[in-house]
């Protein structure tokens, strides 16, 4: 069965480009297109797509409120979003992996490297543009590593729970996917990584995981 794709991008020229490319594709199917995001979300709930590929400036709302929003959208299941983004400023990919983005490309992205995004993102995993991947790791070789020592009270005030969903998140874990494994709402796993970003005093999913292997939890795993 083919995955039904949604592009929302606010030039006409972008959109067909996509569109076509995207179609040429045997496994993959063009339900819609739009420039405006209210109208991605509204056609998001009639024609169900399985991944919606966003640019960031948008009609009516930015890409990045589309990205909350579908993720307050009780459509079952809940489509992926994958960012088609026209730079990659430090600021934009912080925004845009803030707001819970499932794929993080850029306009110098070849289309095996989109239909690859769109695909991951559907099996639930995430794929990010090499520029961006290669900043994330270029900022994560310059933070100072804490010594374990450092980490255990941070660990020792965690609850049970979220020492499950902290080792399932640093395992590659989508949230639904935690929330199907430890039988519990999408919400409450929000919650919990909420609670795990205060605690551990981190801004995002990526540090998160950075405190899960420098304390030793995956190796106890």
């Amino acid at each position: 069965m083919s995955l039904r794709i949604l592009i929302c991008h606010e030039l006409p020229i972008v959109r067909d480009g996509l569109s076509t490319t995207l179609n040429a594709e045997s496994d993959i199917e063009v339900v819609g297109a739009t420039d405006s995001g209210i109208h991605a979300i509204l056609l998001a709930r009639t024609a169900r797509p399985d991944v919606i590929v966003t640019g960031l400036t948008l009609y009516g709302i930015s890409g990045l409120e589309l990205i909350k929003r579908m993720g307050q959208e009780r459509i079952s299941p809940q489509p992926k979003v994958v960012v088609f983004a026209m730079n990659h400023s430090d600021q934009m990919i912080t925004d845009v992996l803030h707001a819970g983005a499932d794929g993080l490309l850029v306009k110098e992205a070849t289309a095996d490297e989109l239909s690859a995004a769109i695909r991951a993102a559907a099996r639930g995993q995430i794929m990010l543009a090499p520029l961006v991947a290669n900043r994330l790791v270029s900022w994560f070789r310059r933070q100072d590593s804490q010594p374990e020592e450092q980490l255990r009270p941070a660990l020792a005030a965690l609850t049970p729970r979220e020492r499950q969903v902290l080792l399932l998140i640093a395992q590659g874990k989508s949230t639904e996917e935690v929330a199907d494994e430890l039988a519990i709402g999408v919400t409450t796993v929000r919650t919990h990584v909420y609670r795990l970003r205060c605690k551990l005093d981190v801004k995002d999913r990526a540090q998160m995981v950075s405190v899960a292997y420098r304390s030793g939890m995956m190796v106890a795993s």
